[in-house]
């Protein structure tokens, strides 16, 4: 895929230049569906440069705190058509580096305008409530202050949607940021942060910070950072946690999943493979709200299962460039290991393979997984509870719908739920049920509205969600007053 990287982007952004990292260290970026085709060299920063670009969020904090919401909102309003001008150089650098099919791509940069247009629409919105009061001429009253500097620590498989869903409301609520991406997707951050530069965000307000391990440990150990909001892995997110407990830093912290989407013996088949389908294979499974286990009901297992193989032996895999191709490759050696890996210790406690299994070996090289489907797997295997991210879909059997339910909430992610039945009492039930923040029934159990909260239950999530006007309890203080006239 022929996309040109401005030298710009391969460095850090901080107080308003792009700068290298002081140490002069880069990292190789490369293309995960040709390991041949290197993205780019970028920087890899130091404790020093996070210094750096929380020493200039400090300093640009009173100024952008001074004008506004409805004025900040009008930076994001302008961020957010340049990046829809620019929305296809966008896809295909998240294609290029990432992996994920262009289609995929282009959906997700749609989705993070949709985000980047509600949040902004919330500026007139960021208000307290007025409360009658216990004294004669006195008004009592609420209102929201920003934090004051936050981290904003995001992943790979999301490259510009999920940092746009901390960027814009951390922005508008009146908190300067830094943003440490993932080290697997520095382009299309560097990309989102050049949108928010030519759209007038003042210098230090957003700051990019490259890096990988060090350059996130020294952004959470910073005393002037008040909040941390982190999409990633449970270990990560269990030691930000701790890491910041000790002077009460603020948390947000968006985890793992091991979803599970329960199909009742009364389910429209044809809708629940779809479903499965979209759910367990789409983004190569790379997702926290994948659909990772297939929880069936007995009678209609072998039929199901039979519907499912067939779907998946004709997926064709391939780029994420190939228009023919129904799923790309793995993001890198990690994960394409992490997955073989787990199959084979899924087959030895006992699971089938039946769709998939093994590695996929195309003319260039890459980093592509078959997509599999294993069967006859015990509710409490490892591959049962353990999330593997990828395309790797466990199929549990079930003795109806109370039984599909302690096998769905069996596991200690509760991220999404999925049912499929035609009964209302049971549809109701199971939104009682499920150990889960976003739930589903008859549609896949992945994706959701812009406006609605993104959040998972259990150890998936811990602190505010994200999206929604509940994102403003993580990034602004409630204040109280009353005022004697």
């Amino acid at each position: 895929m022929d996309f040109k990287v401005a030298p710009d982007h391969l460095l850090n952004h901080v107080g308003g230049r792009w700068v290298p990292s002081g140490a002069g260290g880069t990292r190789p970026n490369v293309n995960p569906a040709d390991i041949t085709d290197v993205v780019g060299d970028f920087t890899e920063s130091v404790a020093a440069d996070v210094t750096a670009a929380v020493d200039a969020a400090e300093a640009a904090r009173p100024a952008w705190d001074a004008i506004g919401p409805i004025e900040r909102a009008k930076v994001l309003t302008r961020a957010g058509r340049l990046l829809e001008e620019r929305a296809e150089d966008l896809a295909r650098a998240i294609t290029r580096e990432q992996g994920k099919r262009l289609s995929e791509a282009r959906g997700e940069v749609t989705r993070a305008l949709t985000i980047l247009e509600f949040t902004a629409g919330e500026a007139r919105r960021l208000n307290g409530e007025t409360t009658p009061a216990e004294e004669p001429r006195t008004v009592a009253m609420t209102f929201r202050r920003p934090i004051g500097v936050v981290g904003l620590i995001t992943p790979w498989n999301f490259p510009v949607a999920i940092p746009i869903w901390k960027v814009a409301p951390a922005l508008l609520s009146g908190c300067t940021a830094v943003l440490k991406p993932s080290p697997l997707t520095p382009l299309t951050s560097a990309l989102l942060v050049q949108a928010f530069v030519d759209a007038g965000v003042p210098g230090g307000v957003l700051n990019l910070v490259q890096g990988d391990r060090e350059a996130g440990e020294t952004l959470v150990d910073d005393p002037r950072v008040a909040g941390i909001s982190f999409t990633g892995s449970l270990p990560v997110g269990t030691a930000i946690n701790r890491a910041g407990a000790g002077r009460l830093m603020r948390t947000q912290l968006e985890l793992g999943g091991k979803n599970a989407l329960i199909v009742l013996a009364d389910a429209d088949l044809d809708a629940a493979v779809d479903a499965v389908v979209h759910g367990a294979f789409g983004q190569s499974g790379q997702r926290c709200s994948a659909t990772s286990r297939v929880v069936v009901d007995r009678a209609v297992h072998d039929e199901l299962v039979a519907r499912l193989v067939a779907r998946v032996d004709a997926m064709t895999i391939g780029p994420g460039d190939d228009p023919a191709a129904d799923i790309g490759p793995v993001v890198n050696d990690e994960r394409y290991r992490a997955c073989l890996d787990a199959v084979a210790r899924a087959t030895a406690d006992g699971a089938r393979v039946v769709a998939g299994g093994g590695a996929a070996e195309l003319d260039t090289p890459g980093w592509y997984v078959r997509p599999t489907v294993l069967d006859d797997v015990a509710w409490d295997a490892e591959i049962a509870q353990e999330e593997v991210f990828g395309p790797v879909l466990s199929v549990v059997t079930c003795d109806g719908y109370d039984d599909a339910m302690r096998i769905a909430n069996s596991v200690r992610y509760g991220m999404s739920g999925t049912i499929f039945t035609q009964d209302p009492a049971l549809i109701f039930q199971a939104l009682q049920d499920f150990e889960a923040g976003m739930l589903h029934v008859n549609r896949p159990g992945v994706g959701a509205y812009s406006h609605l909260p993104h959040m998972g239950a259990k150890a998936s999530q811990l602190g505010a969600p994200e999206c929604s006007p509940a994102v403003w309890n993580f990034y602004t203080d409630l204040r109280s007053a009353c005022i004697r006239y």
